[in-house]
């Protein structure tokens, strides 16, 4: 699935959780810092343990995410992924890999650091994301 027009872009980020309040000359910005890329079936992502330069979200298909070799949780469609590795600069936290033939909408870190510094709210949503994150895997429901 191509995304033509930066139209098609803006739609498909109201529907990511992260960006659902932000308004339209926000995800306007927001679309134009981010790639499509089409991924192909067993691709590695993201992987543990190697720095990170991208925050990456998932438009269509399916991926697993592995800590230690072991799968601890699924994306798919609206899920995103890399910003830990992004903001506090060490390595990436866990192994991603396409479980399907996937396309995603990556953000490069120079563009990721622009975005968090220029639209307001972004950083607080970034923040909660991760806190239900480590809400869940402390309590040992990671896996979706």
């Amino acid at each position: 699935m191509l995304l033509r027009r930066s139209s098609q872009k803006i739609d498909l980020l109201k529907k990511v959780p992260l960006f659902s309040n932000l308004s339209q000359r926000h995800l306007r910005e927001i679309s134009k810092h981010a790639d499509q890329v089409q991924v192909e079936t067993g691709k590695v992502l993201a992987q543990q343990g190697k720095t990170g330069w991208e925050f990456i979200f998932i438009v269509d298909g399916k991926a697993r995410v592995e800590k230690d070799g072991k799968v601890i949780r699924q994306l798919s469609g609206g899920d995103f992924f890399g910003e830990i590795a992004l903001i506090d600069g060490k390595p990436q936290t866990a192994t991603v890999t396409a479980e399907t033939d996937m396309t995603v909408l990556i953000v490069h870190k120079t563009s990721f650091d622009h975005l968090l510094d220029t639209i307001p709210g972004l950083q607080k949503k970034i923040l909660i994301s991760l806190c239900d994150y480590l809400r869940r895997a402390e309590t040992g429901s990671a896996i979706q």
